[in-house]
């Protein structure tokens, strides 16, 4: 089902929650790459793997919701191996952002002890906060 209507305007109200509270360049990422994939592979699992792809190549999750990253790129070492690698993801967290810009983020979303934390440590926790950040925002 088209997440893009005729005129190019994103439907903002059918597309995952996460990306409803983001702004409209992670909307219309998500939303135009899905539909392109949908009309390549049907609609399945696999147009929203590849909407998701494209979307954290150019965004990371922050909290409830996706922001701009710095530099475009996968997002962790599953996304850039692409379906058949087997490694860890980091849902959504940019794993190869600096440790600054790790701890930056781990500010905002107001993480105890960050500043004694290694950059493995600062991703984990990033992660875990979004988890807890989107369930929050769910009820």
């Amino acid at each position: 089902m088209p997440k893009v209507t005729k005129k190019g305007k994103v439907k903002t109200d059918e597309l995952p929650s996460t990306l409803q509270r983001s702004d409209k360049k992670a909307q219309e990422t998500y939303a135009k790459t899905l539909d392109s994939a949908e009309d390549q592979y049907g609609d399945g699992e696999r147009a929203h793997r590849t909407a998701y792809s494209a979307l954290k190549h150019t965004h990371e999750k922050v909290g409830d919701h996706w922001e701009e990253k710095d530099h475009k790129g996968p997002s962790d070492e599953q996304a850039k191996g692409g379906r058949s690698t087997n490694k860890k993801t980091a849902g959504g967290v940019d794993e190869s952002a600096t440790k600054e810009h790790l701890y930056d983020v781990a500010k905002k979303l107001d993480i105890p002890k960050r500043s004694s934390m290694s950059k493995k440590e600062l991703v984990d926790a990033i992660q875990k906060a979004n988890n807890k950040e989107t369930r929050k925002a769910r009820d």
